[in-house]
This record gives structure tokens, C-alpha cells and sequence, in this order.
């Protein structure tokens, strides 16, 4: 047996589109991802001299640096683009979804 409240948050519309954008979001950035993540770890298996090579002649620093530097930004970029998503849209719609079902 389930509480009628529950019951009505699963059938509400509104519940039924937050599920799909939550999920198409968290799909999106997780394939998004991995195909950051896996590009630089199939640079470091397959092309290493490339990420080795300096940024240009005489520098230290070698084109490795600034491409793992982008995918640790990337994630960042990628985690503050999910929690904006939520707390902008997410919360309020949710809020809702509780205030309409509560009723």
C-alpha cells in the first residue's frame, strides 16, 4: 500500500517532466565527460610524445600541462553547470510538484 501523496507526485505532469529533464541532463554531461576523460587518456596511450612536446620552443612546460589543466576545469565546469540547472530549475519546480500534491 502507498501514501495517496506519493501517488499523486508520481502522476503528476509536472514530476513526469522533471524525472526526463533531470535524466536527459545527467546523460548529457555524463557522456560529455567521458569523452573529455577518455580523449586525454587515449592522448596519454596512444599519442604521449604529442603531450610532451613543449608549448613552444625553449618553454618548460610542455602541451600535457594545459590539456589535464582543461579536463580538471572542465569538470568543475561541468558540476557548477548541473548544480546551477538544479538549484535554478530544479528546486523550484520540485517545490511545486510538493505544494500541488500536498493539496
Amino acid at each position: 500500500m502507498t501514501d495517496p501523496v506519493v501517488e499523486r507526485i508520481r502522476n503528476h505532469p509536472d514530476y513526469q517532466r522533471l524525472k526526463a529533464q533531470r535524466s536527459r541532463l545527467g546523460w548529457t554531461l555524463t557522456i560529455l565527460m567521458l569523452i573529455v576523460f577518455y580523449g586525454y587518456i587515449g592522448l596519454i596511450a596512444f599519442d604521449r610524445p604529442f603531450l610532451g612536446r613543449p608549448l613552444h620552443e625553449g618553454a618548460v612546460t610542455s602541451i600535457g600541462m594545459p590539456v589535464a589543466l582543461f579536463v580538471i576545469l572542465f569538470t568543475i565546469a561541468v558540476t557548477g553547470l548541473y548544480i546551477w540547472r538544479a538549484n535554478s530549475r530544479y528546486d523550484a519546480l520540485t517545490r511545486r510538484i510538493l505544494q500541488e500534491a500536498g493539496q
